[in-house]
């Protein structure tokens, strides 16, 4: 089997069995509409933080579910319901300061853009490092959590696909492929291109996932 060959396979083997975006796990439908978008916008900033991915996951549905899905609706939120929320996500160790977060950057995001991340799309007008930086401008939104929302929103964004963060190239090394962005983008369609980062991201990590998908590309 040739190296291009075996690299397909095990793209093949990691999409068939994790080729879900975490949004997608999460019940978010990404459009390119406003309450999908910020939908993304939290679950990205919940996922930055040094916490399981599951519990971010979570942790993002009940404040949904309570409600908060826009960013209106979570700045009308009390502190205490915000942070109730996240406790019953699993979201213990940091509730209290994300919800601070998670209020101001509401307050911020409707101030300057009107609640609706695609004015803050269109104002960086195709330069993923702009929209990076004015991501960053949010409270507790740093440099990993501008990534998460790019990788996860590159499916309705395309000018920014494909979009490999630093943690989506440590997946594809552990997993032997190609640590080149250019080279792993060519392994996909540009369809995939959402679920085959998050799903290099699961394998970087869980070592036993990036194990079975090996084995089950060799077999």
């Amino acid at each position: 089997m040739s190296a291009d060959s075996g690299h397909r396979a095990l793209v093949r083997a990691l999409l068939d069995r994790h080729g879900e975006t975490y949004a997608e796990q999460c019940g978010i439908r990404v459009r390119n509409t406003p309450q999908p978008l910020y939908q993304v916008l939290v679950l990205a900033d919940l996922l930055s933080t040094r916490i399981r991915a599951s519990v971010a996951v979570a942790s993002a549905r009940t404040l949904f579910d309570a409600g908060m899905s826009t960013p209106r609706r979570m700045l009308d939120a009390t502190w205490q319901q915000r942070v109730d929320a996240l406790g019953e996500g699993g979201y213990r160790r940091y509730d209290e300061s994300t919800a601070t977060r998670l209020g101001e950057g509401a307050a911020l995001l409707l101030d300057k853009y009107g609640g609706d991340l695609r004015r803050m799309r269109q104002a960086a007008d195709g330069e993923a490092g702009e929209l990076r930086r004015a991501l960053q401008e949010l409270p507790g939104v740093g440099p990993t959590g501008s990534a998460i929302f790019l990788r996860e929103v590159q499916g309705v964004w395309t000018e920014f696909a494909p979009f490999l963060d630093p943690k989506a190239v440590q997946g594809a090394e552990r997993l032997g492929l190609p640590g080149d962005r250019t080279k792993l983008a060519r392994l996909v369609t540009e369809n995939e291109a959402a679920a085959f980062a998050s799903a290099l991201v699961r394998a970087a990590l869980d070592q036993q996932l990036a194990e079975e998908v090996r084995e089950a590309a060799a077999g």
